[in-house]
């Protein structure tokens, strides 16, 4: 177990439990369980007075989560499903409404570095980048069957790369000789697609086109807004959902369901009496995200771009 503590770290894991727990022996749910390591967090806070569900779309994932857990054995429910199935996971298990939910949208080192799916730039891998190998298209399908222009719209829709046309005719030139089936490949060929004085100083040149495939395949953004709407709908009074998200396009989807979840009223300001009868489902506790500590980032770098907001069922 040693080493699965060595291969990732959870971020923010006190202020998690700190912002998620209002119940001591309430039910939880750990929507992204990953390795567990807040799940852990909850259950350690708790005592092992609550429970837990844990949700993972990742197999391999899960099975380092369940010997994580193992000494809570009888207080947590895995299910290998998509955080964005959280209704339909609680429905099968007879539970309607739970006292706080939680979902932490990185990657863990342990996918990026071990899992051999494509997803790391540093070695040659299957282009894959499925998180649930049960999903139909792969990055090798979409880099190799995707037009340059639908490319281009996916490298800058999700990676926000200014570079992303660029990239797109020179992946669809180079897949003219021979397919692109391997993460090293494609990172090479998006390194020489960006003129070498634009490359970033402190990030790979390919790390937003990885990020935009994998998305893509994921279909995460899309995931995280159904995942919103439906947790929103599943909290008790006073009941909390924490969401901790590492990039911008992230970050601005949880702000805004927040902000929108939390608003009594959607009519036109110049109206002189309220039509729509919106009443807020949530209050947000946090009016700026909360972010990893200087120790914290100091001793686990990926945190450095995290940010955790936090909202109350009313």
């Amino acid at each position: 177990m040693e080493m699965n503590k060595q291969i990732h770290k959870s971020v923010m894991p006190d202020e998690a439990v700190e912002n998620l727990v209002v119940v001591r022996d309430g039910i939880y749910v750990d929507a992204t369980l990953g390795l567990g390591g807040h799940s852990r967090s909850i259950l350690d806070y708790t005592k092992g007075r609550c429970r837990v569900i844990g949700l993972d779309v990742d197999e391999s994932a899960i099975d380092i989560a369940a010997a994580t857990l193992s000494s809570y054995n009888g207080s947590v429910i895995i299910r290998n499903r998509n955080f964005s199935d959280i209704d339909a996971v609680l429905n099968e298990l007879n539970i309607e409404s739970v006292d706080g939910i939680i979902a932490d949208l990185g990657m863990s080192t342990y996918q990026i570095e071990s899992s051999e799916r494509g997803f790391s730039f540093s070695r040659d891998e299957p282009l894959d980048m499925r998180m649930d190998a049960r999903l139909r298209f792969t990055a090798y399908d979409l880099v190799n069957e995707m037009s340059s222009d639908e490319i281009a719209r996916v490298i800058k829709q999700y990676g926000e790369e200014k570079w992303a046309r660029r990239i797109a005719q020179r992946i669809v030139s180079r897949r003219a000789d021979k397919p692109i089936s391997t993460s090293g490949e494609l990172a090479s060929l998006i390194s020489e697609a960006i003129p070498r004085k634009f490359h970033p100083r402190k990030i790979h040149p390919a790390t937003k086109s990885f990020q935009a495939l994998r998305i893509a395949v994921n279909n995460e953004l899309e995931n995280i807004k159904e995942f919103i709407n439906k947790s929103v709908m599943l909290l008790n009074e006073g009941g909390r959902l924490v969401v901790i998200s590492f990039h911008s396009l992230e970050d601005r989807i949880v702000k805004k369901a927040f902000q929108r979840l939390s608003s009594p009223c959607v009519c036109p300001p110049d109206m002189p009496r309220c039509g729509c009868g919106k009443k807020s489902v949530l209050k947000v506790l946090t009016r700026s995200p909360i972010v990893p500590g200087s120790e914290e980032i100091r001793d686990n770098p990926r945190s450095r771009s995290a940010k955790m907001r936090v909202a109350e069922r009313t």
